[in-house]
Parts: structure tokens; C-alpha cells; sequence
């Protein structure tokens, strides 16, 4: 966020993963809000799950908000400042999107409330899933990095080790090592942060590795190293800011 208001562009941020992170942080708040404060879903988990009592805690709720605002602090960027004229929205994510909207539409007909809380948090998952592929796409494509922060990689890996890490020492604690499959979404979401976030680091630190910030250089130099740079983008400038 912070690198993309220096920059002044999003040009090499694929929208299709911040699309799917909104979405999916949006799906994971509600989700976890439930959890953490509704009686009743909590009364219906213990009811399916041997009296066992689910795993929400106070920190899966606050970080679920804290990468809320975030991602749409990221994603608002993307509308202010300059990016490429086919840098949109994929079909594939609009279809993902609509398709599980109109889930969650017949869920809420046809279903029950805790159904459809959970359809959220698998919701969730599938945008886990899928959201790092367009990125890790776009980077092939371009055969580089820039205008993308490794930083939230490397923040996204600790997150997801220390998170596998608790749902795996909370379940151990109650005595049910089996709890861990009870929250999916925080069990996937971990090893998908963890999987994807090696492969991105692949990709910054040993693929394309040569990279210029033009905010780090000064006036004409910055421009023309810029604009020179031949691992910035493919030869084709059609496919340059291309998301999935």
C-alpha cells in the first residue's frame, strides 16, 4: 500500500488479487464475526462437532478486519492512480464472483444460517486458493517484480506459519487434534499463504532479480533507466499489464 502511494501507479499489481482479496477478506470477517459472537452458531458447531467448541479467537477476528480496511485501502488505489489500459478485472474473477454470490443468495433461501456461514468461509478458501495465481502469472509474464512489494510476502508467510501454528496448538490443547479440520478456511488459508509466498519469493530473489524503482533514482536519470529497463516488461506491450 504504502509502496504503491510512493509509486504513484499499480501498474505490475494484478487487480484480479486484490479483487479476490476483498472478496475474500470480506466473506472471512462476516464468517468470523459470527463465530466469535453469535450464541446460537456457536451452540449449532458444538451440536455437529461432539460438544467440542470452535476455534475464533479474538486475534482471527481482529486480523480479518485489519486485512479488510487494508485491502481495500489497496484496492481504491488501483481506481486513483495510473494503471494500464487492460490492467482490469479477469472473467474468470467476475464469474467466481458472481457465481458465489448467487450461492450465498440460495443458501440463504434454501438453508440455514449456519450453512451459510460456513459456505463463507469457504468462500474464503477459494479466493485463498486462486488469488495468488494471477500475480504469480502476471510476474511470469513481465519477468519481473516491480511495482510489487515483496514485503507483504515475506509479512504473508510469517502470518501463515505462526497462524498453522496456533489452529494446530489451540486443537492440541483441547485434547482433539482433529478440531484443526473443524475451521478449514484458517487451515487452508495457512498452507496456501505458506505455498504460494515460497513461490513468490522464487520469483523476486532468484528469477528476476534484476529491478529499478524509479522513485529511488532522480529527474531524466529515473525516466530513461526506467523506460530502458529490459526485464521491466515483455517485448509485447499488449500482454504487459495483462492480470490473469
Amino acid at each position: 500500500m504504502c509502496r504503491t502511494s510512493r509509486w504513484v501507479r499499480v501498474e505490475g499489481l494484478s487487480i484480479d488479487f486484490l479483487v479476490y482479496n476483498v472478496y475474500g477478506f470480506t466473506c472471512y470477517a462476516l464468517f468470523n464475526t459470527a463465530f466469535f459472537f453469535s450464541k446460537r452458531i456457536g451452540d449449532e458447531y458444538a451440536r455437529r462437532n461432539d460438544g467440542h467448541q470452535n476455534l475464533v479467537r479474538f486475534n482471527d477476528l481482529f486480523f480479518s478486519y485489519h486485512a479488510l480496511i487494508l485491502s481495500l485501502v489497496t484496492f481504491a488505489q488501483s481506481f486513483y492512480y495510473k494503471r494500464g489500459p487492460t490492467q482490469n478485472a479477469s472473467l474468470t474473477a467476475r464469474v467466481f464472483f458472481f457465481g458465489t454470490i448467487g450461492g450465498l443468495c440460495l443458501s440463504l433461501v434454501f438453508s440455514s444460517g449456519y450453512n451459510t456461514i460456513y459456505l463463507l468461509s469457504f468462500i474464503k478458501l477459494g479466493c485463498s486458493m486462486i488469488k495468488y495465481v494471477p500475480q504469480a502469472w502476471l510476474n511470469y509474464r513481465r519477468k519481473s517484480t516491480v511495482g510489487w512489494s515483496i514485503h507483504n510476502i515475506i509479512l504473508d508467510l510469517t502470518g501463515g506459519i505462526l497462524s498453522f501454528a496456533q489452529l494446530i496448538i489451540d486443537a492440541a490443547r483441547s485434547g482433539n487434534v482433529a478440531e484443526a479440520l473443524g475451521n478449514p478456511v484458517k487451515f487452508g488459508m495457512g498452507l496456501a499463504s505458506i505455498g504460494f509466498d515460497l513461490v513468490f519469493l522464487t520469483q523476486h530473489y532468484v528469477l528476476y532479480t534484476d529491478r529499478y524503482d524509479p522513485q529511488d533514482l532522480s529527474g531524466i536519470e529515473a525516466q530513461v533507466r526506467y523506460q530502458n529497463t529490459p526485464t521491466y516488461g515483455s517485448t509485447d506491450d499488449s500482454s504487459d499489464n495483462s492480470t490473469f
